[in-house]
């Protein structure tokens, strides 16, 4: 079959892979239909790794997934051949004690798609287990489908947030994630969500989620923007998203008394500045995501609803025989871009 292969550092190819097997009990043999490329994704071709998960041979690149079951493997129920699904990259080893503690996001021995030394999901065909399988509502495209892997961050960020109905919220940083914790934060009972960034680009895309107050910190002090819309109280949730170590100089002043601020993006050292003195004042509760848990079917369920609209994060689709070229793109980091896609044909 065909395959995405990154070969190693600043090497992708496009070529011939093995086939797969047969599912097995509890399995699907799925064909990945649209596939969206991650900043995890662009780090392993620009840089070879992502922190300590280095690509030392060739590796089969993507994650955000969606396709169609062309195989049912013995025992599974739910689905048949040719139902169009979305993939949870993440399988857990179903045994452990994190899957017994409802912890199966942050198992140590989970197997995640494109993360050395598993292979992802960027060919014709995978064989994933039908447990973290999702079936599509018709109303509901394979590129929404894909796109629900980084929508499933922000609602394990909003999950964590425990947002109460008429919150405000603050979201720092509109990439990606960031936009997408913005509209599960409005799904999720927000009156309104303050999103920073230095984009303009990105700032009006926010601005196109319903709900979204866009603060261009170029422009405006992103502390006095919070006072205004607050009454001088601050945020009652704060979101971390931009990873940029200058966003913690006022991260711990944004919140309210009895904030709860999510720590979301991955600083590229992962040392950050704290004030613990604002934090103990203000009584913060403080956070942290690692991918997601128990929310995808719920992120189908708002797509499908009309709740969250992700057809404007889509900025471009290429095909697979083009995939270095939409890395090369993903790598520019032109600023009207939020995900870059591939089909698999």
């Amino acid at each position: 079959m065909k395959a995405v292969v990154l070969e190693r550092k600043d090497v992708i190819n496009v070529r011939q892979v093995p086939d797969v097997s047969a599912p097995g009990p509890g399995e699907l043999r799925i064909a990945p239909h649209t596939v969206g490329i991650c900043g995890s994704d662009l780090h392993y071709y620009t840089h070879g790794r992502v922190g300590k998960y280095i690509v030392e041979q060739p590796m089969i690149l993507g994650h955000e997934a969606s396709g169609t079951v062309l195989e049912v493997g013995p025992g599974v129920t739910g689905f048949k051949v040719g139902d169009r699904v979305a993939m949870e990259p993440g399988i857990p080893d179903m045994n452990s004690k994190a899957v017994k503690l409802g912890l199966y996001n942050i198992d140590p021995a989970v197997r995640f798609f494109a993360t050395p030394p598993v292979d992802g999901c960027l060919c014709e065909e995978v064989i994933h287990p039908a447990a973290f399988t999702y079936k599509l509502p018709e109303n509901v495209s394979y590129g929404e489908g894909a796109l629900l892997e980084p929508l499933a961050v922000g609602m394990w960020s909003a999950t964590k947030a425990a947002i109460k109905p008429g919150d405000v919220a603050v979201v720092v940083g509109a990439g990606t994630i960031g936009l997408m914790v913005a509209a599960a934060a409005m799904a999720g009972g927000c009156s309104k969500v303050l999103v920073s960034d230095i984009s303009d680009v990105k700032l009006e895309l926010a601005g196109k989620i319903p709900g979204v107050i866009p603060v261009d910190i170029k422009k405006e002090d992103l502390l006095q923007r919070i006072a205004e819309e607050t009454d001088g109280w601050g945020a009652d949730r704060v979101f971390e998203c931009s990873g940029n170590l200058k966003a913690y100089n006022n991260l711990w002043k944004l919140g309210a008394p009895g904030n709860v601020t999510v720590i979301v993006g991955i600083p590229a050292d992962g040392v950050v500045p704290m004030d613990i003195t604002e934090v103990q004042a203000r009584e913060t509760r403080i956070e942290n995501v690692f991918r997601y848990a128990n929310v995808y079917q719920k992120a189908i369920d708002l797509v499908a609803a009309g709740k969250i609209n992700l057809k404007p994060f889509i900025s471009d689709v290429f095909d697979m025989d083009h995939a270095k070229d939409a890395f090369d793109r993903v790598a520019e980091a032109r600023p009207e871009d939020v995900k870059i896609q591939i089909t698999v044909d």
